[in-house]
């Protein structure tokens, strides 16, 4: 499988860019929360057309091509974000439009990525190499969210006597990554097969293979469930690390970039990777979701609700050292990993086996539609309350997420006709 770690990794290192490491940029661009926020919750909107687009790609088929110049054009938007920083005038322009065109080159490249995962491998196999592609798909996040913003803050003390000490840093370090992701797109040049057929016991995908959707009203309703078992996480999102970067005056730890990089870029990945991971297992010990009952839904939900408490802690109690930061960012992100797995349950009652080999439920349509609304506001709503009164309100509104998974349970538990299909 010469071709599965560096698919992944060439995926995840641009998607790692639109969900995390872009609001870092336009707070360094002098961007106001609101507008950073909002920005950055703009930039998913990609993700969320995937379901529009995905029969089209199937249909069009040559996946290998497709991957391929899916991966040149990221590659392209890359190099052009990188010169996007060293604008002489409509710099923050430039910037978000190479960064929205690298997040639907992103989109393109993770449906095709996916059809042609299964089409190579059936399901026993997807199941044996499943930890591989996590584990793969995470190393290029922590290269991107962790690595990169250490080189960043290096680079800013580096050129700290240059007038555009900041715009430089940022220009050569996305130019590196470009280097990696080059890299990563030569070798699936020579590694990715021309196989139009399955291969290796592989399973053709086509129309067929899909569960037919669900009515537009339990659409609905799954996704008023989910919006309100999310909303925490959603509101979080992007504050976690307004909380970080915002001085000291302003209510926030003032962290540097190399701290944040290696808090919430590395140890934070780290640790939702292992929540993800977790959660993922005990799922697949329960082989159909009507064997899960109540109380083992909400070890999920549960934990959903407790990272905004971590943060809230935070503004009492702040981190006296690294160490301290590490295990607070930790803490709250293996919550969040560990509990995001309670979303499968609710998208294989909408969906049945379409996301039934999905790990992070971040990038499913649907999540990233419950999401957007209040990731866009969070910017808006830290700066009208301030960090302490927005933690506090985030935590209490695990309330009524806690009860949106219980009557989002009691709903799905109402049709006991409905079979699941097993995770692989």
């Amino acid at each position: 499988m010469k071709w599965l770690p560096t698919l992944f990794a060439a995926e995840a290192i641009p998607s790692a860019m639109i969900t995390f490491v872009a609001l870092l940029m336009f707070l360094q661009l002098g961007v106001g929360w609101e507008r950073s926020t909002l920005f950055c919750a703009l930039l998913t909107l990609p993700w969320m057309m995937k379901s529009w687009v995905r029969s089209s790609l199937r249909r069009w088929g040559h996946f290998v091509w497709q991957l391929r110049l899916a991966e040149v054009l990221t590659f392209l938007s890359l190099v052009a974000l990188a010169f996007s920083f060293t604008a002489r005038t409509d710099r923050l322009l430039w910037v978000f439009l190479s960064l929205f065109v690298l997040c639907l080159c992103t989109a393109w490249h993770e449906l095709v990525a996916r059809m042609y995962y299964e089409q190579r491998l059936r399901r026993p196999q997807q199941r044996f190499y499943s930890g591989q592609k996590m584990f793969f798909t995470q190393s290029g996040v922590v290269l991107t969210y962790g690595v990169m913003i250490v080189v960043v803050g290096s680079l800013e003390v580096f050129f700290h006597h240059r007038s555009h000490a900041i715009t430089e840093s940022w220009s050569t370090a996305v130019y590196l990554l470009a280097g990696v992701y080059l890299c990563l797109l030569l070798w699936n040049l020579v590694s990715l097969s021309h196989s139009s057929s399955p291969v290796e016991g592989g399973v053709a995908v086509n129309e067929t293979n899909l569960s037919p959707l669900p009515n537009r009203g339990g659409v609905w309703g799954g996704a008023f469930s989910l919006f309100i078992l999310l909303l925490p996480q959603a509101l979080l999102f992007h504050a976690r690390v307004l909380y970080l970067f915002a001085s000291q005056s302003e209510g926030g730890l003032g962290c540097s970039l190399q701290w944040i990089g290696l808090a919430q870029g590395t140890v934070g990945v780290i640790a939702f990777s292992a929540g993800l991971i977790w959660g993922y297992q005990m799922l697949r010990r329960q082989r159909a979701s009507i064997d899960v009952s109540c109380p083992q839904l909400f070890k999920f939900v549960i934990p959903l609700g407790l990272s905004p408490l971590v943060y809230w802690l935070m503004t009492q109690y702040p981190p006296a050292n690294l160490f301290w930061l590490c295990v607070a960012t930790g803490t709250a992100q293996f919550c969040f990993g560990f509990g995001l797995n309670g979303c499968s349950l609710f998208l294989r009652h909408l969906f049945g086996e379409r996301y039934a080999g999905t790990i992070n439920y971040l990038f499913v349509p649907l999540i990233s539609l419950v999401m957007l609304p209040a990731m866009a506001a969070s910017g808006w709503l830290v700066a009208r309350l301030g960090f302490e009164q927005f933690f506090t309100l985030n935590a209490l509104l695990a309330l009524p997420a806690w009860l949106a998974g219980y009557i989002g349970w009691t709903n799905i538990a109402s049709h006991p006709s409905h079979q699941f299909p097993s995770l692989p």
